[in-house]
């Protein structure tokens, strides 16, 4: 039987004199939630999702503040610039890190100037067209790409979307020209209208249009096929061995937050996540939940991170346009 050292015995004699003391230091007023897309899109709804789930469990006001731009990383460097209290947090996706590599000047280091507070959830993109299209399968794609006079458009609303549309072009031997939109939102009802002939979206942002019947998920950029969307292949599936894009959702706060916020952070998200409405929530827009808390936040957002200098040394990231 291993005895517990007198330094353990302390600790626990501590704790619950510390957890009061955490309730009633933060939070001290309403915690802005910074989205860097517009409303619509899946970074938006994941976080609205895990606000409303988060309210009961705190003690002040959760409001999700949409600041769009530069794929994300105007409201990245909002949250960097503020004061690392708690109170202002950033509800970020995976083109955290690739942002690095895709935007030729960032004011921010996306390791060094942010405190990982929790991985949210995991989830894939999906290969969309709008219902007016001809094509029926990733092929009719390749072909029509193949014998167009100049490159096919195709749309994409941040770093990872864009990221799964070359890599497309890159593995397919195709021409392929990104158009980057805001958000979701944004992107969605050009490829419902047929503006638009293709465009590489989240399930989430995708899921709540597929009842209008005006758009078609051609393949998923997972290595298995979503339970979200069982029907629709993958593109591995689809005759592109190795491809694999998905993304993630964390939330990030101002490096130097005091741990003792982030543990009273993830006690809050853990009671949220045990909620069965918010696990059916982000089933229905075909997320994955992935509740981790700061220590695991950050391992994570490392390894994410040294993934994306991987590509990009690579040649596998390209800048986006001026």
């Amino acid at each position: 039987m291993i005895r517990p050292t007198r330094r353990a015995l302390l600790a626990l004699a501590a704790a619950p004199l510390a957890t009061p003391a955490l309730g009633q230091t933060w939070p001290t007023r309403p915690i802005r939630m910074i989205v860097g897309f517009a409303p619509g899109g899946s970074t938006d709804l994941l976080g609205r999702a895990v606000a409303e789930a988060l309210r009961p469990h705190l003690p002040q006001p959760l409001v999700i503040e949409n600041r769009s731009g530069a794929q994300g990383a105007v409201a990245t460097e909002a949250v960097a610039r503020a004061e690392a209290d708690g109170h202002t947090l950033l509800v970020a996706s995976s083109t955290h890190n690739i942002n690095r590599h895709q935007l030729p000047q960032l004011s921010y280091d996306p390791l060094r100037d942010f405190t990982p507070l929790a991985v949210l959830s995991r989830q894939m993109l999906v290969l969309t067209v709008g219902a007016s299209q001809p094509f029926r399968d990733v092929a009719a794609v390749v072909a029509a790409a193949r014998a167009a006079p100049q490159p096919m458009p195709f749309g994409a609303t941040e770093a990872l979307t864009a990221f799964a549309g070359h890599e497309f072009a890159r593995m397919a031997g195709l021409r392929l020209e990104e158009t980057q939109y805001r958000g979701g939102a944004q992107l969605m009802p050009d490829l419902m209208a047929g503006h638009l002939p293709i465009g590489f979206t989240s399930t989430a942002t995708l899921l709540p249009l597929m009842p209008t019947g005006r758009l078609r998920g051609l393949a998923v950029t997972g290595a298995t096929r979503s339970s979200a969307l069982p029907d629709v292949p993958t593109m591995q599936e689809a005759g592109f061995p190795g491809y694999e894009v998905t993304g993630w959702g964390m939330l990030l706060g101002p490096a130097g937050m005091p741990a003792a916020v982030g543990a009273r952070l993830h006690q809050a998200l853990t009671l949220a996540y045990a909620d069965q409405a918010l696990q059916a929530r982000l089933a229905a827009l075909g997320l994955e939940a992935d509740l981790r808390g700061p220590e695991a936040a950050t391992a994570f957002l490392r390894a994410d991170a040294a993934r994306w200098d991987a590509a990009a040394e690579a040649g596998l990231i390209k800048r986006a346009a001026n």
